[in-house]
């Protein structure tokens, strides 16, 4: 993988079609690593990767692509790989035929071994002399991404991946887009699956509306939001007591008592991990667990959403 060739970046993009307003005054910059691109359907995902992409100009605002704009610039593509959110692959190709035809769209030296190496990546040196139209779902998914990655390109824009996937070639294609990350790469994928999001990206943009609703880490967006009580399952060796001495604490919103342990609301999380060793020294309790309940992407997703 050739080292990255900088950023993507964008400042105030809107995008409009007639009186719908797709994407509203967005803002970001992408740097390499790998970033999920996360929101409800018509949030304005596609939309955007469309403009990255070069597909759609932006209605207002700039977006460039290692530092030049992706509208009418076709230079982009040596640089940018792309897979789509509709399948659209020619069922009498077969595999290697159509990520060959990807190679030499490229100019690449030496598509043959290009296109090799790209199928290699995604396990389908089996089944690559089969038609595209006898895959299943998954399977011509894969063949989309060879295609994406066939002349290693430095920017990777893909819109749901992870469809028709199974369980193993998900884990697989995770795998992928952290190495391709690791090599110096800017993967952006979008996807409305939380659980994707989680395991491949600590880093999120979180779009609702065709707004940019929150930007970066999802835990470190989920200690911000210092209005909404921060909750914790905890198991103790006496939890009624431990109770009773975090209800003294300014930073203790609630303790809840239930057979699992305490659920306790904190109003303030950084507050609240300093004071809990203090308490428990003090009173004398094990504490044998201490589980944030909602820093999942979940939680901060939810959240965003119901603004």
């Amino acid at each position: 993988m050739p080292p990255s060739t900088g950023t993507v970046e964008l400042h105030g993009v809107s995008r409009w079609y007639g009186n719908v307003v797709a994407v509203n005054d967005v803002s970001m910059t992408l740097g390499p690593g790998v970033t999920g691109l996360l929101g409800p359907n018509g949030a304005g995902k596609t939309t955007l990767l469309q403009m990255m992409a070069g597909f759609l100009p932006p209605s207002r605002g700039e977006l460039t692509v290692a530092g030049r704009p992706s509208w009418r610039n076709p230079e982009i593509y040596r640089v940018l790989g792309l897979v789509a959110d509709r399948e659209a692959v020619p069922g009498f190709l077969t595999a290697w035929q159509f990520v060959l035809a990807s190679a030499r769209l490229h100019e690449l030296p030496d598509p043959e071994r290009a296109t090799e190496r790209a199928l290699g990546q995604m396990e389908l040196h089996d089944a690559w002399h089969r038609r595209l139209g006898t895959y299943s779902k998954g399977m011509r998914q894969r063949a989309r991404v060879a295609a994406a990655l066939v002349h290693q390109p430095t920017v990777l824009l893909l819109d749901e991946p992870f469809n028709g996937m199974d369980p193993r070639q998900r884990l697989h294609m995770m795998d992928l887009l952290h190495r391709t990350a690791d090599a110096g790469a800017i993967v952006l994928f979008s996807s409305h699956i939380l659980e994707e999001v989680e395991q491949v990206s600590g880093t999120v943009q979180v779009m609702v509306a065709g707004r940019l609703a929150a930007s970066g880490d999802y835990r470190s967006i989920r200690r911000l939001m210092t209005h909404r009580p921060h909750v914790f399952a905890i198991r103790s060796s006496d939890d009624r007591r431990l109770a009773v001495a975090l209800m003294a604490e300014p930073a203790v919103a609630g303790v809840d008592i239930g057979q699992s342990g305490l659920t306790v609301r904190a109003g303030d999380y950084g507050t609240f991990a300093r004071a809990l060793p203090r308490i428990v020294q003090r009173e004398r309790i094990r504490v044998r667990q201490v589980t944030p309940s909602d820093e999942s992407l979940e939680s901060v997703f939810a959240y965003l959403v119901a603004q």
